[in-house]
């Protein structure tokens, strides 16, 4: 009886390493899915006039999450991959649907928005966009009770009762941009401090952030140019 249940066991689990090695061969990834000219029309007034898109969606299958950054560029009418995908992360309960981020749930919001402000702890790092070098008294209020609600501030003076230091231990902020949700207006409880940075390893979610390797956060920001107007887009369906 013990010997049948093993049997059934194993090959269960060898019929579903089948199956699953015969879906990621067959079925098209989401990006080669996605149909970049019917998106870039049914959103172009919230695009703009950007020609570089950072692209954040969940490539994965049935239960298996796989987040993938794909780096997006407009050549004369049409938009290409810039370079290879990259793996990301997101935020530890997934993506919030557009509307629904709120303050402390974990999520990565959903939705288009523009990219205007790189930061890090360097005092400069090679980047065609603006840059802000992040002290150690630099934070960024997540208190939606503060005045200074979604802003970087000072610390001294300031009595939010919670906030995020913007020059960590853990060199997660070490190279950064900032992603401009509920920046403009600021509406409190929506969410705050929503960034690209580094991350704390492969598969290690966030709190609601994007975040990819060191190694590929210095390769976009090589690449991003201000006069490109960027956008990330964040599991926005076509």
């Amino acid at each position: 009886m013990k010997i049948l249940k093993a049997f059934i066991i194993v090959t269960f689990f060898c019929v579903l390493i089948m199956l699953l090695s015969i879906t990621a061969f067959v079925l098209p990834s989401a990006a080669s899915q996605f149909d970049i000219k019917s998106f870039t029309a049914i959103h172009e007034s919230k695009i703009g006039k950007s020609t570089q898109i950072l692209l954040v969606i969940d490539d994965g299958f049935l239960f298996f999450n796989k987040i993938k950054v794909y780096p997006l560029e407009k050549k004369s009418d049409y938009w290409d991959i810039a370079f290879e995908p990259l793996n990301a992360v997101i935020g530890r309960n997934g993506f919030a649907k557009a509307g629904e981020k709120r303050e402390g749930d974990g999520k990565t919001p959903s939705g288009i928005f523009s990219m205007h402000l790189t930061f890090g702890y360097d005092e400069a790092i090679k980047t065609k966009m603006p840059y802000r070098r992040a002290l150690i008294d630099d934070i960024w209020i997540d208190d939606p009770n503060a005045g200074d609600y979604n802003r970087w501030v000072k610390k001294r003076k300031n009595r939010a009762a919670s906030y995020e230091k913007m020059r960590r231990h853990d060199n997660l902020y070490k190279y950064g941009i900032v992603i401009e949700y509920n920046t403009n207006p600021v509406i409190k409880g929506l969410g705050s401090a929503i960034f690209f940075h580094v991350w704390g390893g492969e598969g290690v979610t966030t709190e609601g952030c994007v975040a990819v390797s060191e190694q590929d956060i210095i390769k976009i920001l090589a690449w991003l140019d201000p006069q490109a107007s960027p956008v990330i887009i964040m599991e926005v369906e076509n």
